[in-house]
Formats: C-alpha cells, sequence, structure tokens
C-alpha cells in the first residue's frame, strides 16, 4: 500500500511541474484581422491623357495623400471608408507564416499650380491660364485637377513570416505581452474611384479597375492578453494603372505608373475558429 501512494504521489508532483501550453505558443489555424490607418508617399510620374480630341502627356508630376488624422471617422460606421484606411484578414498556414487578404484605401492627389512639362494637344490650348514657354503648362484648376481620393484603392493579397522575438525583451509571459516581427509580400488589383477635371468640364469619378499593384512590407506585431494587436507596418511598392476614367465618355483615358510608401498603424484581434 505505501508502494502505491508514494508512486501516485510522484505522479501527481511531476504533473505539478508540468506548465500549461501558451496560447501564444503556436500560430497555426489562427485567423486574423486588423483595421487602421495609413499616411501614403508617392514618387512623381508621368501621366498620358487620350480622347477623341485630345492626346498629351504631363511629365514629372508632383503628388501628396489627403491625412484625416486622428478622428473618429475612423471607428465610425457611416464614415470609415473616408480616411486612408487599411483592411486585412488572415488566416495562419503554419506557426511562421499566413496568407491574408486586405484593401489599402490611399488617397493620390495631383498638386495644382505647378509647372510640368508637356508633350501633345487639347482642346482650346491657352485658354484655361495653363500656357507657359518652353513646352511647359501651369496645372490650374480650369486646366486639369487629378485624384484618386475615393481612393487609391488597393486590393490585395499578401504572404508574410511571424517570428516572435519577445525573448529579446526578456518578456516573461506571452500570454500578456508577445512582440513579433514580419514581413511579406503581396500583388494585387487598383480599383480607384478617380475625380477628374479636364478642360473646364464637369467633374468625374466612377469606380473602375485601372490597373494592378506590388508590394513588399516590414512591422512589428504588439499582441496583449493573447487576442489583442498593434501593428505596424512599413509597406512600399509598384503602382501600374493603364486604363484610368477621366470623363463621362468611355473613350477618354489615362495611364500613369508610380513607386509608393505607406506607413500603417492598425488594430486587430487574432482568434481560432
Amino acid at each position: 500500500m505505501f508502494f502505491f501512494c508514494a508512486f501516485f504521489q510522484q505522479l501527481s508532483a511531476q504533473d505539478s511541474l508540468v506548465k500549461p501550453e501558451k496560447y501564444t505558443a503556436h500560430n497555426k489555424g489562427k485567423f486574423y484581422v486588423f483595421w487602421g490607418g495609413n499616411r501614403g508617399y508617392f514618387t512623381n510620374s508621368d501621366i498620358h491623357f487620350t480622347g477623341d480630341d485630345h492626346d498629351f502627356t504631363i511629365y514629372d508630376v508632383p503628388s501628396h495623400d489627403k491625412p484625416k488624422g486622428w478622428h473618429v471617422d475612423y471607428i465610425s460606421p457611416g464614415r470609415m471608408t473616408i480616411p486612408q484606411t487599411n483592411f486585412r484578414l488572415g488566416y495562419f498556414i503554419n506557426d511562421h507564416y499566413n496568407i491574408s487578404i486586405g484593401v489599402d484605401h490611399m488617397k493620390y492627389v495631383m498638386y495644382q499650380d505647378r509647372a510640368v512639362d508637356i508633350n501633345g494637344s487639347y482642346p482650346n490650348e491657352g485658354t484655361y491660364g495653363e500656357t507657359l514657354p518652353n513646352n511647359q503648362v501651369f496645372l490650374t484648376e480650369e486646366f486639369l485637377t487629378f485624384e484618386h481620393t475615393d481612393g487609391l484603392n488597393y486590393v490585395n493579397s499578401e504572404f508574410s513570416r511571424v517570428d516572435d522575438i519577445s525573448s529579446w525583451f526578456k518578456l516573461p509571459n506571452t500570454d500578456k505581452v508577445q512582440i513579433s516581427l514580419t514581413e511579406g509580400v503581396g500583388a494585387g488589383v487598383l480599383y480607384p474611384k478617380s475625380n477628374v477635371q479636364m478642360f473646364g468640364e464637369d467633374r468625374h469619378d466612377e469606380f473602375h479597375i485601372a490597373g494592378f499593384g506590388l508590394d513588399v512590407k516590414a512591422g512589428m506585431n504588439f499582441t496583449f492578453f493573447k487576442y489583442f494587436f498593434i501593428q505596424t507596418e512599413l509597406k512600399g511598392g509598384y503602382i501600374n494603372m493603364n486604363d484610368i476614367r477621366t470623363t463621362g465618355d468611355s473613350r477618354d483615358r489615362a495611364s500613369q505608373d508610380f513607386w509608393f510608401m505607406e506607413t500603417v498603424i492598425a488594430f486587430g484581434g487574432i482568434f481560432r475558429i
């Protein structure tokens, strides 16, 4: 009898030394979703406009984004698409790699009142306050406004890797706080609502598949209490839009390509179903 009691006491002592596995120890099979905001930066680009009565290119055109700042619109259900936002839904195929789909809702605005080189022809040249010497034009609002502000929508899929680096910071319990590095590559289509006004005519804006994009990213993920996280990303890539709608006439088009960069901060959750 004494032998059996001692045996079970030893088993019980061994069991007490076995710690339950942490939720954050493995990612395989988990889903995640996040929502956040971005700032966008774009290289200068050449923009080519074509139509029945015009065919011209403006060169080295500068642009900027249209930030909202910290604003309630990011969480207001009726206005969440107005700021520059990022949405992503992903799934971990193993502990380190995940696949995801998402939308980077950037905004692109051509600078007005800048002098740029031009080549080609368009109707009523010189009547919009745009004509300059040396084959240049001044980008007046009467001549041309050109934006992707509803927005420069990059609908993409990504393949990403995640590595837990909590040990670097000597964090004792990753189920309370976990820090990870993430990096990935992606590709997708551009589905902008381009706001364009040319030659004093009516402004045109319409959602339209305009081209494709490629991207790479790197970032840090801060997970709290197993399920909630903040993720920061630096993301860059290439956008080629060869089929931009410019007027109500479907024959009028524009094309451009440029490099972009985003800084992203997002809030999300990670869970198993």
